[in-house]
């Protein structure tokens, strides 16, 4: 079994985490971590490196790389800033849907595909970190968990375990078989 746990990163002022930031992800470098992890991921912005920074130290896995995956950031952010302005604060994943369904139809899959290379680059046994973004990352979950359609790719199966709310950093685990 392989598992990516893709995690948000956390308050943050333009691309740099806000002091209040770097202390909440500081307290999930405490609590909140599985490791060891054999990758961290970013989706390349400064925000969630350095996110992943804080939380690889709390690790102790200082010695270990961070990747890049741009695939896990939306080509159109724009697009989703303009459908979650619409949807009103704090709106979910839902609401960004129902503002602009294609949207996130279309970006689940691609989202979804970059989780999934990262999985299949991981070990036999092994665990990856990811730090992303939101409402991405719940549509990379939504597109992971599609009925229909392959989890993790051919003869794989995935599942989610969705713990976005509430949480800074909010997260989600994803298991492949």
């Amino acid at each position: 079994m392989r598992y990516v746990e893709l995690r948000r990163h956390t308050d943050n002022d333009g691309d740099r985490l806000t002091p209040q930031g770097v202390a909440e992800a500081e307290m999930i470098g405490r609590d909140r971590l599985h490791p060891p992890y054999a990758a961290f991921v970013s989706t390349g912005a400064v925000r969630a490196t350095q996110m992943l920074e804080i939380l690889r130290h709390a690790a102790g896995q200082d010695g270990t790389s961070i990747t890049p995956a741009p695939g896990l950031r939306s080509s159109v952010e724009d697009r989703w800033r303009q459908a979650a302005r619409a949807a009103g604060e704090g709106a979910d994943l839902d609401a960004v849907r129902a503002i602009d369904r294609d949207l996130v139809e279309e970006e689940s899959v691609l989202l979804a595909s970059a989780v999934r290379q990262v999985m299949e680059q991981l070990p036999e046994g092994g665990r990856a970190l990811v730090v992303g973004h939101s409402p991405t990352n719940e549509a990379a979950v939504l597109g992971v968990g599609r009925p229909g359609r392959p989890a993790a790719g051919q003869g794989q199966r995935g599942s989610a375990d969705r713990r976005w709310r509430g949480l800074p950093g909010g997260a989600a685990g994803l298991k492949w078989r």
